[in-house]
């Protein structure tokens, strides 16, 4: 099922169970794919809404932060809440053997040795964790240690 179907029919189950914190969640979910999907003029394939989802997920995340630092852990655990719910609709996350498998795998590929090459391997990283959420810092991370 297309992603924005299962929002819609999961917006709906959240107005019948009156679960407020989850329906306005959902809502800003489908309301950033459909603002991408004008944006692009196109249908949105799955890369188009795993980056979209990501940038929300990101967006909550560093929100979180900035409250607990604030002094306002309430607000801070609503953000991490509606992080949660975004994440159940991503692909999960890959683990440290993948990342560090692919890291390996792309770095024997293109043959890399220094740090100017690091976008090089980073991308074939990427294509070789497709279909699995990416923590583009600990990738980056990864290679940055493997290439010295």
């Amino acid at each position: 099922m297309a992603l924005l179907d299962q929002l819609q029919k999961d917006m709906a189950e959240a107005m019948r169970a009156r679960d407020e914190a989850r329906l306005s969640t959902l809502r800003m979910m489908k309301a950033a794919l459909m603002k991408e999907k004008v944006d692009s003029m196109k249908a949105l394939d799955e890369a188009a809404e795993l980056k979209v989802l990501n940038s929300l997920i990101k967006q909550r995340k560093d929100a979180a932060e900035l409250y607990r630092q604030g002094g306002r852990p309430e607000l801070a655990e609503k953000e991490e809440a509606e992080m949660k719910l975004i994440e159940g609709y991503m692909p999960a996350p890959a683990t440290e053997e993948e990342m560090a498998a692919a890291v390996a795998a792309a770095l024997g590929e293109t043959g890399a040795a220094s740090a100017k090459q690091m976008g090089q391997v980073i991308a074939a990283a990427r294509a070789k964790l497709a279909g699995k959420r990416i923590d583009g810092k600990r990738l980056s991370d990864l290679v940055k240690a493997r290439l010295g």
